[in-house]
């Protein structure tokens, strides 16, 4: 039966080209546009008040000669309405009836056309009727399941029964795109429409189910309390079903971006895509889903290939070390020779070197000028006082708040697989239940195995090859044996004092009259002002305390020049005693007279090189020796070898035999609550005892250093550097050394050798005629 639109067109009507507007009959539709397109919708009430509405073909905008669909629809304009709230205007129309074009009128400035109205035609059958009835009761499932629909549309659907209406109503409703919706309007058989709109709304409702399923299931899973859960199973499993990727995926997916970067071995990339793929199946509120995503991070973010590239200018890296460092001859000439040797060969093992020295001298301020000189990054690490070998080789993954030790840490952090890693304090890490650091470092000091060290959180091997390790200590003897073997020891003594001199005006005084405030220009330091400092304010081996010192004087001119008094220009010894106060430290020898019964000994400590006085004394009583001043048990047994040499060789020695009988030997060495201990006393005890029971004199301006046995013999000792430079500056003129510690004499400067006489003795009687005085 026909369908009738009792609707008469004029001769021309404006067409509305738009490509995201489709426009049914029976359709109220609402716009709002700018004044600039509102041509066509005036331009319409000379016509009647109608328009029609066409979409281009694909996304072609413009003039109708560009090509639109041949169907289009018929609509009225039934009010425009300007806004003041936004300047647009309210523009709303309503559709009539299908139509095509005839004839193009006018292209410009708004296009005109002569239409014709399509006709519908359908058989009222049982298979429309069922065709409605089904439509019908798909809309009201379809709002069973949720779907939204205005009340007014469901009252009208009851009373329509017209399948081309119906099924307009319908596609308008079915948020479909608007291509389909065009395939809609074109076809312009009824029943044919009707079966098109019923299979988009059947698919439409198994959407509905498979959500509402999905929906159960996931309830089922997770339970009402896990809202959060919930929304996420529930996202994952629509976008399952659109094939669609899960917007948490984004974080792995930058994940997986950093892990292709990294450039990781082969056999670490396996781990790395298990690990991931581990990942994506743990819930993100899972604890597990943090540890796993850190080993992951550190996995992505270790230095595997990446690293810096050495300065390979000799002549450059001497001048970095030089200008950062005065003296040090050895230590730079090692470094400049592992220079040389990687200019003409790519891959070599990193060296392992220990830096051993009292402290001040420039042990950790040396490996900062390396890094410099090499153009690598620096990285130091203090072992003082760790305790705990999951420092070095970190924690399993499975305890909690696991973490990588810190030698990966640091290379984490540094980005870099070849820095200069400084190991701060090497002789005085600790042990204890929890394991034992220095032993862990025997595979990172190892140039042989730590191309393969693992860590235990990462768990898999990490080449160490690359790393410049400089290790340092104030002492080698508590570093345990299979350690230091694996280290390549150079020895930083103290200073000299012009040496410290030197360093002073090229460098600590530079620094702190900047970091102080004190002009450089305004204030100068006197060549005899740093020399006072240096003998009579400070005493050691480095020059922490003449760094000090002299911080101090430059604190003290700035307070003056703060105050508005005049500004200091030179700083002379005057100023030096006025501001520090009087001097600390006195020459001991020079001070001292020449007595029977105290010797001048050498130590070495910690803090470089010190002098010892030995004192003998007897009295009535048991025969016996008492040692006091905190003497060690190796202090002591030397002193017992002193003595037994001498009663032994008492006649040789001219004593007499009734010095020993009833008589009590005491031997004391001062400064009793320093501990001491070594056997390099032993001559100075057996000169002490000598003195004492011969009654001459001991020189106070010779001092001696040497182990002795029971037949006399003096044997090698260690830190002579140390204790020459302690002897110079305690005033000493005569020096008293083991002949087989001659090949030492190289690392003695010349300065000290210029002014110390050094006599090599083998026998104690040698140094008996040289450091006693005649009856």
């Amino acid at each position: 039966m026909p369908m009738t639109h009792n609707i008469t067109l004029p001769d021309s009507v404006p067409l509305y080209i738009q490509s995201e507007l489709v426009a049914f009959p029976y359709m109220m539709i609402t716009l709002y546009l700018r004044d600039t397109d509102l041509s066509v919708f005036v331009e319409s009430r000379k016509h009647d008040s109608l328009l029609a509405i066409f979409r281009p073909l694909g996304d072609r905008r413009g003039a109708p000669s560009a090509g639109i669909h041949e169907i289009g629809t018929v609509c009225k304009l039934v009010e425009l309405t300007h806004l003041t709230s936004d300047g647009s205007t309210k523009v709303t129309l309503e559709g009539l009836t299908r139509c095509r074009v005839l004839e193009m009128v006018e292209d410009a400035p708004v296009p005109l056309a002569r239409l014709e109205i399509v006709r519908e035609f359908y058989e009222k059958n049982i298979v429309t009727d069922a065709l409605v009835s089904s439509l019908s009761a798909l809309l009201k499932i379809a709002l069973s399941y949720g779907r939204p629909l205005p009340e007014d549309v469901m009252k009208m659907v009851d009373y329509i029964d017209t399948p081309a209406r119906l099924a307009d109503l319908v596609a308008i409703y079915c948020n479909l795109p608007p291509e389909q919706l065009q395939e809609m309007l074109e076809t312009i058989d009824p029943v044919e429409r009707l079966k098109k709109v019923y299979l988009h709304l059947t698919a439409d409702i198994q959407r509905l189910q498979v959500k509402n399923e999905i929906q159960s299931e996931v309830s089922r899973r997770v339970g009402k309390t896990q809202k959060e859960y919930l929304l996420r199973e529930q996202m994952k499993h629509i976008q399952e079903e659109l094939g669609e990727e899960d917007p948490r995926n984004a974080e792995l997916s930058e994940l997986r971006k950093k892990l292709e970067s990294a450039a990781m071995p082969e056999a670490v990339r396996t781990i790395a895509d298990r690990e991931i793929k581990r990942l994506e199946r743990i819930n993100p509120s899972s604890p597990e889903y943090t540890v796993s995503r850190t080993y992951l991070d550190y996995l992505a973010g270790m230095p595997w290939q990446t690293g810096t590239t050495d300065n390979r200018d000799i002549n450059e890296a001497e001048r970095v070390l030089d200008e950062d460092h005065f003296n040090l001859k050895k230590v730079k000439e090692r470094i400049l020779e592992y220079l040389a040797v990687r200019t003409v060969k790519d891959k070599m093992k990193g060296p392992i070197l220990c830096f051993v020295g009292p402290p001040g001298v420039g042990k950790t301020s040396l490996g900062k000028s390396i890094a410099r000189a090499l153009g690598r990054k620096f990285i130091r690490m203090s072992l003082g006082g760790m305790r705990d070998e999951a420092e070095i080789r970190g924690h399993r993954r499975t305890y909690i708040g696991a973490l990588p030790g810190r030698i990966m840490q640091e290379l984490y952090r540094a980005g870099s697989n070849n820095p200069v890693f400084m190991l701060d304090e090497i002789d005085k890490i600790g042990l204890d239940f929890r394991g034992d650091p220095a032993s862990a470092l025997l595979e990172v000091l190892d140039p042989e195995q730590n191309s393969t060290f693992t860590d235990h959180y990462l768990d898999v091997p990490f080449d160490l090859s690359n790393v410049m390790f400089i290790t340092t200590a104030n002492q080698l003897d508590p570093v345990p044996a299979a350690l230091k073997d694996r280290m390549e020891v150079l020895r930083l003594s103290g200073y000299t004092a012009e040496e410290k001199e030197a360093i002073a005006a090229r460098f600590l005084i530079p620094r702190e009259m900047e970091e102080n405030g004190v002009p450089g220009e305004a204030t100068l330091f006197s060549d005899e002002a740093i020399r006072s400092v240096i003998d009579n304010y400070t005493r050691e081996a480095g020059v922490r305390n003449l760094q000090r010192s002299i911080a101090s004087i430059c604190r003290k001119v700035t307070k003056e020049t703060t105050q508005g008094k005049a500004a200091r220009t030179e700083i002379t010894p005057a100023v030096v005693e006025e501001f520090l106060g009087p001097r600390k430290f006195f020459n001991e020898v020079a001070a001292e007279a020449d007595r029977v019964g105290v010797v001048t000994g050498l130590a070495w400590t910690e803090s470089g090189g010190d002098i010892i006085f030995i004192e003998a004394t007897r009295m009535q009583g048991k025969e016996e020796l008492i040692l006091t001043g905190s003497l060690g048990d190796v202090m002591k047994e030397s002193a017992r070898a002193a003595l037994s040499f001498v009663e032994a060789n008492r006649d040789e020695l001219g004593i007499d035999p009734a010095s020993f009988a009833g008589m009590t030997i005491h031997v004391h060495v001062p400064a009793g609550s320093i501990p001491k201990d070594g056997p390099s006393a032993g001559i100075t005890m057996a000169t002490a005892l000598v003195s004492l029971l011969t009654g001459r004199p001991a020189r106070r301006d010779v001092a001696m250093t040497g182990e002795i046995t029971l037949t006399g013999r003096v044997l090698p000792i260690g830190g002579l550097k140390e204790k020459a430079l302690a002897a110079r500056r305690a005033g000493v003129k005569i020096l008293l050394v083991p002949a087989r510690n001659r090949d030492a004499m190289e690392d003695i400067p010349e300065t000290v050798k210029d002014e110390l006489e050094f006599i090599f003795i083998e026998d104690a009687r040698e140094a008996l005629q040289s450091a006693l005085k005649q009856p």
